[in-house]
């Protein structure tokens, strides 16, 4: 029997073949590698997309935060509130402009931003909070931007898992002085490597943000600000200029997906993430079951031709790099118990009705439902 993996990029690629390859080739015969007219017409069509003014190609999602903060005044002595449970780049961003992340504990319903730690987590350095849309779900922005805007405090969103994601009525990336997207392969909008973007409709942080890609040119050879190589190349944007076409309808496809997966599973005795129709918003780039028997449940998954995976088996404040932080066991608990009970099950827009049927019987048979 085939395997089902996690994300099956070849079926996608076989899809859009003659596309991309037709796309790849004109950035071959203009040989315009490193900022050209694809990239260009990316950042446009991305920002319609998203629905903002402005859209500024980089090298991969964690140059995104690092350049949105830096061109958001942050650094040395500051400090931003960031989610215990995440991926690491959220805070490695926060490191990398010289300040320092500060913790809070994520909700149980959704695995976002709790507003209702931030107010423990402010001190009078705290300059910014980055609240992450979590596998393609809009975190609490009513209540986040509440909070900063009383406190006179930037807000910039990682929306590296959340392409097209909405909160209410309002965009994913949108919603804030900044938003950071990665477009590494398996997003549900990737590219062939590593890229990424930031949004925003805030004209000089556009300005500045596009000077400071670019080792900080205003012109060749002319550098107003010291800056970095963080590009969007050309035959990336190329690629990204095909699937974008089509990123309305995979997201559709996702939301179908996991109909699917809800109505197989929902008498079984794990924890289901939000359906659709209670959180029309999500855009389902992972599927995040919870259980108590996580472990053995992946094991037995990964035995059976499955690829399930964690995202993530470790809590920011526990792992080795951030022991400095001076955080321990138990500061917060909702992250520690997620950390230990979330599962992400196969999904991609390409994936068949009969293979989601197969990975819920193989979830079935563990269970013994």
């Amino acid at each position: 029997m085939n395997e089902i993996p996690l994300v099956n990029l070849r079926r996608q690629y076989d899809l859009l073949k003659p596309e991309i390859k037709d796309a790849m080739e004109r950035v071959f015969m203009t040989s315009d590698f490193i900022l050209g007219e694809d990239v260009t017409f990316f950042e446009s069509e991305f920002a319609d997309f998203i629905g903002v003014k402005y859209a500024i190609g980089v090298a991969s999602g964690t140059d995104a935060l690092i350049l949105a903060l830096k061109a958001c005044g942050v650094g040395s002595f500051d400090e931003v509130i960031v989610p215990a449970f995440t991926f690491i780049a959220t805070a490695y961003a926060v490191s990398s402009c010289g300040a320092r992340p500060v913790l809070v504990d994520v909700r149980e319903t959704d695995f976002n931003m709790d507003p209702e730690k931030l107010a423990d987590a402010c001190t009078p350095k705290t300059k910014a909070i980055i609240p992450v849309h979590l596998y393609g779900c809009a975190a609490q922005m009513d209540s986040i931007r509440a909070f900063a805007n009383k406190r006179n405090l930037l807000v910039i969103e990682d929306a590296c898992q959340a392409h097209g994601a909405r909160y209410g009525q309002e965009p994913a990336g949108g919603m804030s002085e900044a938003g950071a997207f990665s477009f590494y392969p398996g997003k549900n909008l990737g590219c062939f490597g590593d890229g990424g973007i930031v949004t925003t409709n805030d004209d000089n942080l556009a300005k500045k943000i596009r000077t400071m890609r670019n080792y900080g040119q205003s012109k060749k050879y002319h550098h107003d600000l010291v800056g970095f190589n963080s590009r969007l190349d050309s035959l990336q944007a190329a690629v990204l200029r095909v699937k974008l076409k089509y990123l309305k309808d995979w997201n559709l496809n996702r939301r179908k997906l996991v109909d699917v997966y809800h109505e197989a599973l929902k008498e079984v005795a794990i924890g289901l993430p939000c359906a659709p129709c209670f959180n029309p918003g999500h855009v389902y780039h992972l599927f995040v079951i919870r259980t108590k028997w996580r472990d053995d449940l992946l094991n037995f998954l990964l035995a059976n031709g499955i690829g399930a995976a964690i995202h993530y088996p470790v809590p920011i404040h526990l792992h080795k790099a951030y022991e400095s932080l001076g955080y321990k066991a138990g500061d917060f608990p909702v992250a520690e118990l997620l950390s230990r009970q979330v599962l992400s099950l196969p999904i991609f827009p390409e994936m068949f009705h009969d293979e989601i049927l197969r990975v819920v019987e193989a979830v079935r048979q563990f269970l013994g439902d």
